[in-house]
């Protein structure tokens, strides 16, 4: 119904009885709003002002046309407004997917932040690294690592995550400290499973290094790659932000600090672009956050 934002001018002009001042009041030209209320009586087929150089006048049906748009317009300024107030206030239950390691050790702060932020929203986090079907499955948003794989999701990247090696002191003590990337094929490295893990890539000012590693580890948890390495088993490729609290209270060490591993990139996945204000409010909020780390 393309004349409704025309109906709006026109509550406009009968309120004030003047094509001037209404004008003025929505901040566009004067003959532009007696166009647009012309073609509006031309596409009705009535005429609804009595225009005089000194005044205007709403006919028998124009009046009647006033007294009913206005309380359309009202209803859909009062609409606005509240949709309005949903964005600066969000609410409802906020369904989620995140990777297990990641939101334990990482985004569970800022979880905790945003929701004394939010008070009206509840949440339900599915901790799980499978791919989850936001088509089928109840769920708003899937925050993961990597790059997402092709599909029609809509994908925002959160962050890059700078990487680096960590050990415990008592590790470098016993196994001595590796002085250059080439070191680390004679020390026991904590390795993430998954392929091409057994070669990590390194970068420093003198370049890019791909080295070897090995050891007696393997594993898909993150969580547990730093707490190997917390407990003097090897070196670990880990996020800052994961190692940062070890490494403020010195249960870790960072190893070749010079050196660091490609970041790794935090994506949100929804299935369209047009999200509620809480999914919205959320996705921002990390965005946000992660961009400080």
């Amino acid at each position: 119904m393309v004349f409704l934002n025309d109906m709006a001018l026109f509550v406009e002009v009968a309120k004030v009885r003047s094509f001037r001042r209404a004008a003025q009041a929505l901040g566009m030209p004067n003959s532009t709003l007696s166009r647009r209320i012309s073609g509006l009586e031309k596409a009705i087929g009535l005429r609804l002002l009595h225009r005089t150089t000194r005044k205007i006048e709403l006919t028998e049906a124009g009046q009647l046309y006033f007294e009913r748009c206005k309380r359309i317009v009202e209803e859909a300024r009062l609409a606005h407004e509240q949709l309005g107030e949903m964005l600066a206030r969000p609410s409802g239950v906020l369904r989620a997917s995140l990777p297990v390691d990641f939101a334990t050790l990482y985004l569970a702060p800022l979880i905790a932040e945003f929701a004394r932020l939010y008070p009206g929203i509840s949440f339900e986090f599915d901790l799980t690294p499978r791919q989850v079907d936001l088509v089928s499955e109840p769920v708003d948003v899937v925050i993961r690592m990597g790059e997402p794989a092709s599909s029609n999701l809509i994908a925002r990247k959160l962050a890059s995550l700078r990487r680096g090696l960590y050990a415990s002191p008592r590790y470098l003590e016993l196994s001595g400290e590796p002085v250059h990337p080439a070191d680390l094929a004679n020390h026991e490295c904590l390795r993430q499973r998954g392929p091409g893990t057994d070669r990590w890539t390194l970068s420093s000012a003198e370049g890019a290094v791909e080295v070897a590693v090995g050891g007696r580890f393997e594993l898909n948890s993150v969580g547990m790659l730093r707490r190997l390495a917390t407990l003097d088993l090897g070196i670990a490729l880990l996020a800052e932000g994961i190692a940062a609290p070890d490494l403020a209270n010195g249960t870790l060490r960072r190893v070749l600090p010079q050196w660091q591993a490609s970041p790794i990139a935090v994506y949100a996945l929804t299935e369209t672009r047009l999200l509620p204000a809480k999914t919205q409010r959320f996705i921002e909020f990390l965005r946000e956050q992660l961009d400080k780390a």
